[in-house]
Order: structure tokens, then sequence, then C-alpha cells
């Protein structure tokens, strides 16, 4: 299944009750618009200072990973570009 680029920052789905099993369930419009089904993989996070929950989808943490460790790569080559370029600059004298 496609999904399109969904932003949804701030937006509420509604309210969730706890069962006596420690079981949530996540409104329906939440589960179409980010595409979450049975079985998905969230990752649960605590929150505002042990006030809240966020769920993230395993998929979008992975991808999220993916983009931190090629850019990584590309910071460590520029780190080191700009350190060799302070090796070859050669300091002007103090004046008194």
């Amino acid at each position: 299944m496609q999904q399109k680029d969904v932003h949804v920052t701030g937006k509420c789905f509604g309210t969730a009750v706890v069962g006596p099993r420690g079981q949530v369930v996540i409104p329906v419009e939440a589960r179409k618009e980010l595409g979450i089904g049975a079985g998905s993989r969230l990752l649960v996070f605590g929150h505002f200072e042990g006030l809240g929950l966020i769920f993230i989808k395993v998929e979008a943490a992975e991808k999220l990973l993916d983009v931190l460790t090629n850019k990584l790569g590309e910071v460590a080559r520029l780190i080191r570009e700009g350190q060799s370029s302070k090796v070859g600059r050669k300091r002007s004298p103090k004046r008194s």
C-alpha cells in the first residue's frame, strides 16, 4: 500500500480509553490516515514531563535513522575537510 505524504503536526484524532489489560484502541481516523493496521509496530515514548505518550511507527523511525546514517558520512567528510584546512594554514605572528 502506497502512503501519501501526510503532515499531521498538532492534529487531535480524538480520545482513547485504556482497558483493564492496559490496551488502547487508536481512533479509526488516525489508523486510516496514518496507515496503521493490525500488526503495525509502534514505538512508545513518554513525553510532556510524564503526562503523555507519543506513538511512532517503527518504519518511520527506521527511515529517520537511515537518513541520519547516510548524512553522518557527509558530516564526517566536512569535519575532516575543516580540520585539514586549519592544519594547512599558517598563523600570523602575534603583534606586541
